[in-house]
């Protein structure tokens, strides 16, 4: 069988759960050989190996820490070059996004990005990706070259499948280009506890009829009873309630959870395209002709003064 490259998301060997997604799907169409680079790498085969990866590529270098992509692209490309899999699995970061099309452009290959599902196919993988807000859903393939494919976090339950997970050495030669960019300093993200928004289960938003950035608790609350990430729409970043990182939308972070509960937001098209995937959706809202009303599983209208306290308290009553 054919191998399939998964590039792996880790933080010092801890490695991330879209990345076990990627090994899932990866042995859809082949063994998954894993590539882990930078501190840590080694720490991360147990997992890799738990989860299906047959081997485990790693290197350690000064260059992945201290310089932008390109370091990470070239070693990528040397694992392709030592391996010529089937094709090359990246998680749909943006960071991820970068990786792949760097490498898509040097191996001279098709490249398909945020791909929500994957599957063999007679003439190599076959893609599934929402187009134009989530209003169509494609299947794609690459015509030329191996397949560079990057894939959405939440879009395929992992499943643990033990293999060998063999570590192995990868050699790296860094080019010209890996030192064009360099990091001259670091800011430690403040940790809010709270699950990272585009890999969470459950999603809980507010929008502009959260009137306020002191009323957002009143969301995080809800969140919190449920161990969810919080979100929100363009109106309420734009107006400096929340911070810009937690935006969800199209100009935002695009999320794909098992519940999205949408709380004061009226739905435009600009949100819709950054949560329309998401497999249940509630919306809290007092306009009963919002149109976030069109796309849910279920719809409450209602001031979400009244109905998210109410449901965070039920929640908790039942937790206890």
């Amino acid at each position: 069988m054919a191998e399939v490259l998964v590039y792996v998301d880790h933080v010092d060997g801890a490695v991330r759960k879209p990345t076990l997604e990627l090994l899932t799907l990866a042995r859809r169409i082949g063994e998954p050989v894993a590539v882990a680079l930078g501190a840590g790498a080694e720490a991360t085969a147990p997992a890799l190996a738990e989860h299906g990866a047959v081997k485990v590529l790693t290197a350690d270098a000064p260059e992945f820490a201290d310089y932008l992509v390109v370091p990470k692209v070239d070693a990528l490309q040397a694992a392709y070059e030592a391996v010529s899999p089937a094709a090359v699995l990246v998680p749909s970061s943006a960071e991820g996004k970068e990786i792949a099309a760097r490498l898509a452009v040097r191996i001279g290959s098709g490249i398909i990005t945020d791909a929500v599902d994957l599957e063999a196919g007679d003439e190599g993988p076959v893609a599934t990706q929402s187009a134009f807000a989530a209003s169509f859903t494609t299947k794609s393939r690459v015509s030329k070259g191996t397949p560079v494919i990057t894939v959405k976090p939440n879009s395929a339950a992992v499943e643990a499948a033990p293999a060998a997970g063999t570590v192995e050495a990868l050699s790296v030669s860094f080019g010209e280009l890996a030192t064009g960019t360099k990091v001259v300093a670091r800011t430690p993200r403040e940790s809010t506890g709270r699950p990272e928004l585009t890999e969470a289960a459950i999603v809980v938003s507010g929008g502009r009829g959260v009137n306020g950035a002191e009323n957002f608790s009143i969301i995080e609350a809800l969140a919190d009873s449920l161990g969810a990430a919080v979100g929100a729409s363009r109106a309420a970043v734009d107006a400096g309630w929340y911070p810009h990182s937690n935006q969800v939308g199209q100009t935002g972070k695009s999320v794909s959870p098992q519940l999205y509960i949408a709380s004061g937001i009226s739905g435009a098209i600009q949100h819709r395209a950054g949560m329309q995937t998401s497999k249940t959706i509630v919306a809290i809202n007092k306009d009963a002709e919002a149109p976030i009303f069109e796309l849910v599983d279920y719809g409450i209208v209602g001031d979400l003064f009244d109905v998210v306290p109410q449901l965070t308290q039920e929640i908790q009553s039942r937790k206890g």
